[in-house]
């Protein structure tokens, strides 16, 4: 069916707009994109016209660094429930984590979850593939046979390879296949036990807790392994302002690196922890906010490329623990539209700046071709109100685990509908024109 999306806030972050318009949608893609609310005057009879009612029309998330627990902890997020909550959230394609139990470190996993993922999900999911066998750090995967098989990026995600040998292995391969390599920016001897940032909070809390240096000295490793190998790297999270004059260095010195952040250390720091609140350990621990305003920042100018949500669930018996011993990570796929929100409305990021960093910058650095608001693009698509309000109860998040820092808070925007390849998804609101 051709589709005709009227009278839409278009937010476009490759043209960096936000204007009223219509766009097309045939076969899959976005076949034109009109400047005026109305777009085509004609009626034909294969035509569905949906009034988008003046709310954002924008390229659907893509959400790098997703964990699902399929397969090995398919009672925290499967396929299906972690495709619903994306769907629910604009989020229409889910780069996953190789973290999984087995770790997917060969072709075999690879097949298998691609083709559950296939079956199961509304929305579309790629996988990264681990960097070393078992994510244990000591013996590089198979990293042609796993492109051959879909692997679209490698990483061994928060179990850092200490041995620089078997690293700078991998990504002399890696670079030879023009593979991409996503790390992670911790020295793992300073991060190892760690709850919370250290500082004046920490050792009032009693809590065990890890300079920002960790970071800065994980990324300054990273970087000489880049500068050696010559590889293309991202670096997962990036949640101190002393990483970023090394991360703006290595970008005018030209290398081929991105950084990314998550949506939880934009928008909450230190003392949103409280008296031992669980449900907001995250690792990276969350930051002062200095930090975190220094991170927005970056995000702003462009110097830190993409927001991801960082999705990791959670089951209740691992977070209703002590502290310190208490699982790290919240589920984000259906927070994460409405968390971006905080910074549009505290006035730190326009919607354009946001979806560049959400939808545009990561489809970019994957080589994939949504994320755009342009003709020829693939009609994945997210129409959402930035600012209905509501109070957010946990029970009603369709992924599996409930785990996450908002519950019972105030937020703002809504999605109203998603359309992955044309097809909608998620939604009732786009009512006929």
């Amino acid at each position: 069916m051709t589709t005709l999306l009227t009278n839409a806030r278009l937010i476009d972050p490759e043209a960096g707009t936000d204007a009223l318009g219509a766009v097309l949608i045939e076969d899959g893609v976005i076949a034109r994109v009109f400047d005026t609310p109305d777009g085509m005057p004609d009626k034909s009879p294969t035509l569905r016209r949906l009034d988008a009612d003046g709310k954002c029309l924008a390229p659907g998330i893509v959400d790098l660094g997703v964990k699902i627990g399929e397969p090995g902890e398919r009672h925290k997020e499967s396929f299906r429930s972690a495709g619903l909550a994306a769907a629910a959230g604009g989020v229409t394609t889910i780069i996953a984590r190789p973290d999984t139990h087995p770790a997917i470190d060969n072709p075999e996993t690879l097949e298998f979850v691609t083709r559950r993922a296939a079956e199961a999900s509304p929305v579309r999911i790629r996988h990264m593939a681990a960097l070393t066998k078992g994510r244990e750090g000591r013996e590089m995967t198979e990293i042609g046979f796993l492109l051959d098989a879909g692997a679209i990026a490698f990483t061994d995600c928060d179990h850092v390879v200490t041995d620089t040998k078997v690293l700078s292995r991998a990504l002399t391969y890696a670079k030879s296949l023009g593979a991409l390599v996503m790390g992670h920016p911790q020295e793992p001897i300073l991060s190892a036990g760690a709850a919370t940032t250290s500082g004046k909070f920490a050792s009032l809390r009693g809590l065990p807790g890890v300079s920002p240096m960790a970071e800065r000295i994980g990324f300054d490793r990273d970087m000489g392994m880049v500068e050696m190998t010559g590889v293309k790297y991202h670096f997962d999270q990036i949640t101190t302002a002393r990483a970023l004059p090394p991360l703006e260095r290595a970008k005018k010195n030209g290398f081929d690196v991105t950084a990314g952040t998550s949506i939880h250390h934009l928008t909450l720091n230190e003392f949103d922890v409280g008296d031992y609140r669980t449900f907001f350990k995250v690792k990276p621990p969350l930051r002062s906010e200095d930090d975190r305003l220094a991170v927005v920042e970056a995000v702003a100018s462009g110097l830190i490329d993409i927001i991801s949500s960082m999705h990791t669930p959670q089951d209740e018996e691992s977070k209703r623990l002590p502290y310190e011993d208490a699982a790290s990570g919240a589920v984000a796929l259906e927070t994460f539209l409405p968390a971006a929100m905080r910074l549009h409305h505290a006035g730190q990021l326009t919607l354009p700046q946001l979806f560049r960093a959400m939808a545009l910058n990561p489809a970019k650095r994957l080589g994939l071709p949504q994320g755009r608001l342009a003709e020829g693009a693939p009609a994945d698509l997210v129409l959402f109100d930035p600012d209905t309000p509501f109070v957010l109860d946990r029970a009603k998040l369709r992924s599996k685990s409930k785990n996450t820092p908002f519950d019972g808070q105030r937020m703002e925007g809504r999605v109203l509908a998603t359309f992955v390849a044309g097809r909608q998804v998620f939604g009732a609101e786009a009512r006929d024109a």
